[in-house]
């Protein structure tokens, strides 16, 4: 007779979901083709370098999707807190600890040592991991790979086959299939295929090399001012004028109406890499973003100082290169008037916008307003001051500390490989300047909004805990209180995970949206008016 007597009060089986024999096998299939990869980084290949790839990758994959069916083809679709606490990757263990600094050491080598990845010095040969993605590379381009082509295959594969896993996990949620193949989409043919293609078609432009993802705008392709950028568009004929009249159009146009239509997630849940590596490879850590009042403040600080930083960076760098006609239509005078003008319109605006809003909240308005209309001065000090540079500091000053500091660190190196430390939206959170300034539209003239039935909500928790921007988004159910918060990227997981289908992911004007009292919940719509009586 055993002496052991369990002394947990738990009502529920605190051990996570033990694999079986096809898991393990799955798994083991997976790290079959990690270690053919590793063992050809090392030198030691058994194939030639096509079939290498080939057959490694293949191994991944086959590995993920086989793991997928078994792992939750025996299970609910869903989320079902079965031991997620419990398990050593996903809830900073020992496994979760290795990863993220494996993770993070790849990040560092990759943006910063290279050369031990493999990657040839002055045109040389490569070697290590690098030379894998070769036989890829000379189909697209014609010539050996580089760190970001290897990147950016390794990105793609990991949104593509993460994002079949994840949405086989929330096959019960038309949402969340739907938004993930955008998300696949977006990156695999917008962001991979169609710039590689059309590189390659183009002889790689003869070295210029510009962005040619559809997808990508400023303030998040912080690239897009820098003068080689905007000579290498210039010089490419029609199609450099495209992409350059196509990221105007985004920033000015395309997205400010899309984010009033539908809120920041058009981007950030739906057509965003960044965002999407988050959902799809990311989705094991959701939970482990923090809820806290403190880290929701220090994210405010940051995110927006981060945003005000790129636009100083902006405008100084584009400042150091105008001259007087010599190249470009624009001068340094013409510049400098119209970013003052723009600036204290936009001061104005905000605090209007503010105030229409009702939030209450002065400090805000002083802030924002105030932020804007110090840059207008400080960038008026300087032109009557006739200094070569737009903050008395040159623009290559600027992008150095923003490109080192915001673009490598906080982008790549902790963005991602703290995903199993801080959760999958470390950068969306803390440190993206694109989710600040959408985050701001979608605050203050946006029609999207979660609405929430408080008389259904039992208080279970699962919206916060999956909520991966740290929102506390059971404390609005609690209240019936709709969730309009910058920060929501509109992923839909927190009603994806609702037992009682408390909150909805709706689009309309503020006046047709759920109000609560203390006796019923009414919710009014273009359908009518539905009257839900509390039990």
């Amino acid at each position: 007779m055993s002496n052991y007597i369990d002394k947990s009060l738990s009502i529920a089986n605190p051990n996570p979901h033990n694999l079986g024999l096809t898991e393990r096998l799955a798994i083991l299939v997976g790290l079959l083709g990690l270690t053919i990869a590793g063992l050809h980084a090392g030198g030691y290949s058994f194939f030639s370098t096509g079939t290498t790839f080939t057959v490694s990758f293949s191994l991944m994959g086959l590995g993920i999707l086989w793991y997928t069916i078994q792992y939750y083809g025996s299970k609910q679709a869903g989320i079902k807190n079965d031991g997620v606490w419990f398990s050593s990757l996903a809830s900073r263990g020992v496994i979760g600890w290795i990863l993220g600094i494996v993770i993070t050491g790849f990040y560092v080598l990759l943006y910063w040592h290279p050369e031990i990845l493999g990657m040839g010095k002055d045109g040389g040969a490569n070697g290590g991991i690098i030379s894998l993605f070769d036989p890829l590379s000379e189909i697209f381009h014609g010539k050996p790979a580089s760190q970001w082509f290897m990147y950016g295959t390794m990105y793609t594969f990991a949104i593509f086959f993460f994002g079949i896993k994840f949405i086989y996990k929330y096959r019960h949620n038309k949402y969340q299939i739907i938004r993930t193949l955008s998300v696949m989409f977006f990156q695999l043919f917008l962001a991979y295929l169609i710039p590689e293609i059309l590189s390659g078609l183009n002889g790689g432009f003869d070295g210029k090399w510009f962005d040619m993802d559809l997808k990508n705008q400023w303030p998040l392709d912080y690239d897009f001012a820098q003068k080689w950028h905007i000579d290498n568009m210039l010089s490419a004929g029609t199609i450099g004028w495209f992409f350059f009249i196509w990221s105007l159009l985004l920033v000015f146009v395309v997205s400010p109406f899309l984010t009033y239509k539908y809120g920041k997630r058009w981007y950030c849940s739906w057509v965003c890499g960044c965002g999407g590596l988050a959902e799809t490879a990311g989705d094991p850590w959701r939970h482990l973003s923090d809820k806290s009042m403190t880290a929701w403040k220090i994210e405010r600080w940051m995110i927006h100082a981060v945003l005000l930083f790129s636009f100083v960076m902006t405008i100084a760098v584009i400042y150091s290169y105008l001259g007087d006609g010599a190249q470009y239509s624009l001068t340094r005078n013409g510049f400098t008037i119209i970013m003052i003008i723009l600036l204290l319109i936009l001061a104005a605006a905000y605090a209007f916008l503010q105030k229409k809003n009702k939030d209450g909240n002065q400090n805000k308005i002083y802030l924002a307003s105030g932020s804007a209309i110090l840059i207008a001065v400080l960038l008026g000090i300087n032109w009557a001051f006739g200094s070569g540079n737009a903050y008395f500091l040159g623009g290559e000053t600027f992008k150095g500390v923003y490109g080192f500091y915001i673009g490598a660190l906080f982008s790549g190196v902790i963005g991602v490989g703290f995903y199993p430390l801080m959760g999958s939206r470390v950068w969306c959170r803390f440190g993206c300047p694109m989710a600040a300034i959408l985050g701001l539209q979608q605050k203050l003239f946006s029609k999207f909004r979660i609405t929430t039935n408080g008389g259904q909500c039992i208080s279970c928790g699962n919206c916060s805990t999956y909520c991966e921007m740290g929102i506390d988004v059971r404390s609005y159910a609690q209240k019936g209180q709709n969730i309009v918060r910058a920060s929501c990227v509109g992923c839909g997981i927190c009603s994806a995970v609702c037992p009682r289908g408390v909150l909805r992911l709706e689009n309309g004007s503020e006046d047709i949206f759920s109000k609560t009292d203390d006796y019923k919940t009414i919710h009014i719509s273009d359908e009518g008016v539905k009257i839900d009586l509390l039990a």
